[in-house]
């Protein structure tokens, strides 16, 4: 019987969405007001059956050890697990994971004991509700030794994106990774024979979804070698050496990678009917149970606006936000397209005194702020009457004084403290 070994790449430092990764790994990073962005790709496999599942990182990886040995805890009935697997010296290599191939290779030592049949590969950073089985029967079916799953972008998506051309039988003749807005790929649109329901919005190309299906014995093969990257590298030799099929997903799939990204798909998630559904009770998103108490909204009003448990809010106006676990937000607060990511404890009566006579705010959104386009990260402290995104003014990107501004997307970082009355 099949054996398929999922691995979740973390990715690296995570610059593009820093400085939510400045504490914390790319995966580890709170998402939709009690998930993290890891959470995603580990549902997925999990809904698909696939429950042997390894996590690779190797930055800031405490926070995400925590949460993953917190949440997937599978009964001892089941073979399964989900394990992070950071970079480690060995005998046989004493360096960094320098790539997404290079990750898995290092690895091979702890793969191999589970005799997998297959490899899945999956990404950490995206956002996407995939039959990952179904992928898996389409792989077999094929009769490939490697499927790579693809959705339907734009000419502009493109540039940033691993490139296929496929033939009528959904096997890929040519890739060509991150092509860039300006060289001619007019010979990769889609055939018109795979393009029935598929067209909408000049989506005319294949992207590269980074989601990858090996058998084990071409797995093995293609990383017996030093190629670093699955995209750059080890993706275009298996092509020149073997059949591979592409699986075409027309859902929801978008990459959050970026601030701007992660801002904007938050923030659909709060749309009447939006893009990307939570509320599959068929096929759910797990994240970790906190045993919170429900959230207490007293003389609010509240528009398009998720709120985690755990939290109170008190006559405050809040349209098209998200409101994330333990948020506190005082009196008069008006918050308009914010993404609050809440807090890891509730203070204490006797630690809000000491902060009163240090002169530091209370974890939380303070009397009076009014936020707009801003993202809070955990434990930040807002005091009152403070004006973020508000006033027009010049917002170049870059760090200030105890907040960023990011792709345009003003961003304060994990227990940051806003002194009362300021104005960003």
């Amino acid at each position: 019987m099949s054996k398929v070994l999922a691995i979740v790449l973390g990715g690296g430092k995570g610059t593009r969405l820093y400085p939510l990764t400045k504490d914390r790994s790319k995966p580890a990073v709170p998402f939709g007001g009690k998930y993290r962005i890891v959470d995603i790709p580990i549902s997925n496999c999990i809904n698909a059956g696939f429950k042997q599942i390894y996590v690779l990182t190797q930055f800031n990886s405490a926070s995400l050890h925590l949460h993953v040995a917190r949440t997937y805890m599978f009964d001892d009935f089941s073979d399964g697990f989900v394990e992070i697997m950071a970079a480690e010296q060995t005998l046989t290599h004493s360096g960094w994971y320098e790539g997404t191939a290079d990750a898995v290779r290092k690895n091979f030592i702890h793969f191999r004991t589970q005799n997998p049949t297959h490899y899945l590969i999956v990404s950490g950073d995206q956002l996407y509700r995939m039959d990952l089985d179904d992928m898996f029967r389409k792989h077999v079916e094929s009769g490939c030794g490697l499927t790579i799953a693809c959705t339907t972008v734009t000419r502009e998506a493109a540039s940033a994106l691993g490139i296929l051309k496929v033939d009528k039988k959904h096997r890929i003749v040519e890739f060509q990774e991150k092509p860039g807005p300006v060289k001619d790929i007019s010979d990769f649109k889609i055939p018109r024979e795979l393009m029935e329901d598929r067209r909408s919005g000049g989506k005319d190309y294949l992207g590269s979804m980074g989601i990858y299906i090996f058998d084990a014995s071409l797995m093995e093969s293609s990383l017996d070698n030093e190629l670093m990257d699955f995209g750059k590298e080890v993706i275009p030799k298996v092509l020149s050496e073997n059949p591979v099929n592409a699986y075409i997903f027309n859902g929801y799939w978008e990459d959050i990678g970026t601030i701007r990204n992660f801002y904007d798909a938050n923030l659909d998630l709060t749309e009447i009917n939006p893009p990307f559904n939570f509320y599959d009770e068929k096929k759910p998103i797990f994240t970790h149970r906190r045993n919170l108490p429900a959230s207490k909204i007293n003389y609010c009003t509240l528009d398009r606006t998720l709120t985690a448990d755990g939290c109170i809010i008190t006559n405050a106006s809040i349209s098209r936000s998200i409101v994330g676990i333990r948020t506190i937000i005082e009196t008069g607060a008006n918050l308009d397209g914010t993404i609050c990511m809440g807090a890891d404890y509730y203070e204490s009566d006797e630690q809000k005194a000491e902060n009163a006579r240090k002169g530091i705010p209370n974890i939380g959104i303070g009397h009076g702020c009014i936020l707009k386009g801003v993202i809070v990260d955990k434990n930040a402290r807002i005091g009152e009457n403070c004006r973020i995104g508000i006033d027009a003014m010049e917002r170049k990107d870059g760090e200030y004084q105890a907040w960023y501004v990011v792709d345009g997307v003003i961003v304060i970082p994990k227990n940051a403290i806003i002194p009362p009355g300021t104005v960003i």
